[in-house]
């Protein structure tokens, strides 16, 4: 079993920046590639971004390109979602997901 925990949201203005954390702990989790979703009210889950176990790959939604960066800490177990130029449309829960499990997400609120 994994468990993961979201940290790092909050409320941040237009062209703003966050990082949001995803700390993992159990069975063998820096061997697994990590993935975000987002979920704003109303809407459906979104993927965000992904990274495979060695932080070499990653992926990103057309969204977020340029403006997110994922990375990865195996050494804490801990992946990253660096975001920059914020804009209210990023507004929502994130959640990280690895091997079929979920964080209980962090809310990201963009507003002025």
């Amino acid at each position: 079993q994994v468990q993961l925990v979201e940290s790092g949201g909050g409320l941040v203005q237009p062209g703003g920046s966050l990082r949001l954390s995803c700390a993992m702990s159990g069975r063998t989790s820096s061997t697994y590639a990590v993935r975000w979703f987002r979920q704003a009210p109303g809407q459906v889950r979104e993927f965000v971004t992904s990274i495979d176990w060695s932080g070499a790959i990653t992926s990103y939604a057309d969204s977020v390109k340029g403006r997110f960066t994922i990375s990865r800490d195996n050494g804490k177990n801990t992946v990253y979602l660096q975001m920059n130029s914020l804009k209210p449309e990023d507004t929502a829960v994130y959640y990280c997901t690895t091997a079929s499990y979920w964080g209980q997400g962090t809310q990201v609120t963009v507003s002025s």
